[in-house]
């Protein structure tokens, strides 16, 4: 193979030939540095491969009188820990995502527990006979007419009774949870 340093200045002057020849030189020992620190071979390869973009898209820039052997190593040095940081970062968005929704899913529990027992207070409350009607309507599942057979009432009545009924239980746990 020939002299690295005439194929970094091949590179410097556009040659893709002597490019392919330096990506070829620094591809196992590159994926490899990048491996030991972000242990994931395809970030790894990712990352050579993005840094050989940046050497061709530069290679105006080159000075062979430079240690390129420190560069590409360093590059990928710096992009590993790049990679790293994005990645806890990531982790740590997640983790507080998650507690996020746990939070929120308790005090959602706690709000649905909390408007259970107002309802149900605000059942025990309503008069005897519309609280029936509404237990027959909303628990047991009977119609309008059902109930205005059972209890020898109008349907009219029973409907009149139940819109009531959900009125003040409506505005009942929604005063309370005002305040």
């Amino acid at each position: 193979m020939e002299a690295l340093d005439h194929i970094i200045m091949k590179v410097a002057e556009g040659d893709s030939t002597a490019f392919t020849k330096l990506y070829n030189h620094y591809k196992e020992p590159g994926i490899r540095f990048s491996m030991a620190i972000v242990k994931d071979e395809e970030e790894a390869e990712n990352m050579l491969h993005e840094v050989f973009i940046k050497i061709w898209n530069r290679r105006e820039q080159i000075n062979p009188e430079l240690n390129f052997n420190s560069y590409i190593f360093t590059c990928l040095r710096n992009l590993a820990f790049d990679y790293l940081k994005k990645m806890e970062r990531s982790q740590t968005m997640q983790h507080q995502y998650l507690q996020m929704m746990e939070d929120d899913h308790h005090r959602n529990s706690d709000t649905e527990e909390a408007k259970i027992v107002l309802l149900r207070n605000a059942m025990n409350s309503l008069p005897a006979k519309r609280k029936m009607i509404l237990k027959l309507n909303v628990e047991d599942g009977k119609s309008y007419q059902e109930i205005a057979e059972m209890m020898r009432i109008s349907k009219n009545t029973v409907k009149n009774q139940l819109v009531k009924a959900k009125q003040y239980l409506r505005g009942s746990v929604d005063l309370a949870l005002a305040l």
